[in-house]
């Protein structure tokens, strides 16, 4: 591995002797030994009704979902289902959560920031329980994490991208898109960045084809199977409810057909939950709330132009429950978590789906428990909120300032962290866990940022 990382560095300020690795490679060890205790102290996988059990259906029956999910991450479960094992899966997971710590030290090695300097911009990624629980659980986010990192490492392996490393980001990113949606708009971002930075066109070109391509033939199959070409089919759905928490449609003026989805009086605390209360609009109408999904966006589209201020500031009051330092349940049924857990918990197995997927996909799933002695240290993990909270607005903060100028290094991974915080929010809510995949790109732009600062110093002193 040394013999790799040495390969990583820009021009800089001198070679990084093998020794500059030692930092890093001990606190990879840490890392890995968290893993295996993790592995050890919960009998099996975290599973989550409804979302990985749909994740896991449709691995079995490999289609894309009509509606949340795309299928990118379930296509990583059809890769493993040969071993009929979701302890395997997390037991990857948890390999590909080192591997994302690894893949921004190597980018941050890569810009000359020492070895101590690199390490310490990958211990949140590392050794924070939100993502050492999520490489424990059967859901999505991990995925997208790990290919947006590597996009990022593509575009920025050299001072100037090539068309290779741009159609490689390109495919990357489309790839980060078919897992979570959420992350396609980053296709474009990176397409502006180079723009900005006036690269010549085919570079461009090479990332916008290149990503645009697994997209295009994603749409198409799920067109196949749903009739509409498009990556999912809930888009409008959650754009409805978050209009909900401001939609005024004596503002709104909707057309006849458009004002049945009108607030009508259902109150809930988040945005997210209008997407399955019974009493919404949306949910009244006949066929299901999905059967109304273009429906919903255009109405969803007509508050936003006719309320534009009143949308800003949801999306302001939402996205600075990521900056608390306190975490706060939203919505208020679901308790965020600090820590490992420590306990039991059960599957709801009245629901036939978690049935049909332990007979085809694992027949020891189950719900999970703890594994003493190794739960209770667990449990005793300390890693405080504040370096979750305010923190990361703290490395926000510094990113912003590293980003001015289209040729500051820190701008690509700042922009990709500000979107991926903010972008779910503007399509549907605020959720703890959608925070994550922005964190590690935070902490390298914040890097990059001070790298450049301290060197601009350095340069003054001499």
């Amino acid at each position: 591995m040394t013999a790799i990382l040495d390969r990583t560095r820009l021009a800089g300020p001198g070679p990084h002797p093998a020794g500059g690795h030692r930092v890093f490679a001990c606190v990879l060890v840490l890392a890995a030994a968290l893993r295996v205790l993790v592995m050890l102290g919960y009998d099996t996988a975290q599973l989550y009704w409804y979302d990985s059990f749909t994740y896991l259906d449709t691995a079995v029956h490999l289609r894309p979902q009509g509606a949340f999910h795309p299928a990118g991450y379930s296509i990583f479960l059809w890769l493993l289902r040969p071993f009929h094992s979701v302890e395997l899966v997390v037991g990857v997971q948890h390999a590909m959560g080192l591997g994302l710590g690894v893949l921004s030290y190597v980018l941050l090695r890569r810009w000359s920031l020492p070895g101590w300097g690199a390490s310490l911009a990958t211990v949140p990624v590392l050794f924070d329980p939100s993502f050492v629980r999520l490489e424990h659980a059967v859901l999505s986010d991990l995925q997208v994490m790990v290919l947006v990192m590597a996009a990022l490492l593509a575009l920025m392996w050299r001072p100037e991208v090539s068309v290779r490393a741009a159609a490689v980001a390109g495919v990357l990113l489309a790839l980060a898109g078919l897992t979570r949606t959420a992350a396609v708009p980053l296709i474009g971002l990176a397409a502006l960045w180079l723009v900005l930075r006036r690269t010549p066109w085919r570079r461009t070109a090479a990332l916008l084809l290149a990503g645009a391509l697994p997209l295009l033939a994603y749409a198409g199959w799920y067109a196949q199977h749903h009739g509409r070409f498009a990556l999912s089919g809930s888009d409008g759905v959650a754009l409805w409810a978050r209009t909900m928490t401001f939609a005024d449609c004596s503002i709104i003026k909707p057309p006849p057909e458009l004002a049945p989805l009108c607030p009508n009086g259902t109150v809930v605390d988040a945005a997210s939950e209008y997407v399955w209360a019974p009493g919404a609009s949306l949910n009244r109408l006949p066929g299901g709330r999905f059967a109304h999904n273009d429906l919903a966006r255009t109405f969803a589209v007509r508050a936003i132009a006719a309320q534009p201020l009143d949308y800003l500031r949801e999306i302001v009051r939402d996205t600075s429950l990521a900056f608390t330092w306190e975490p706060v349940a939203h919505p208020k049924r679901v308790r965020p978590a600090t820590t490992f857990p420590h306990g039991s918990w059960t599957l709801p197995e009245e629901h036939a789906l978690i049935g049909e997927v332990r007979r085809e996909y694992d027949p020891d799933i189950r719900g999970m428990s703890s594994v003493e002695p190794f739960g209770s240290i667990l449990a005793a993990y300390p890693y405080p909120w504040f370096l979750h909270g305010p923190l990361f607005g703290v490395l926000l903060l510094a990113g912003a300032l590293g980003s001015a100028g289209r040729r500051r290094p820190a701008l690509l991974p700042w922009s990709f962290a500000v979107f991926l915080l903010v972008g779910p929010v503007a399509a549907l809510d605020f959720d703890h866990r959608y925070v994550l995949p922005a964190i590690p790109l935070a902490c390298v732009a914040a890097a990059l940022s001070v790298r450049r600062t301290c060197g601009r110093r350095g340069a003054e002193g001499q």
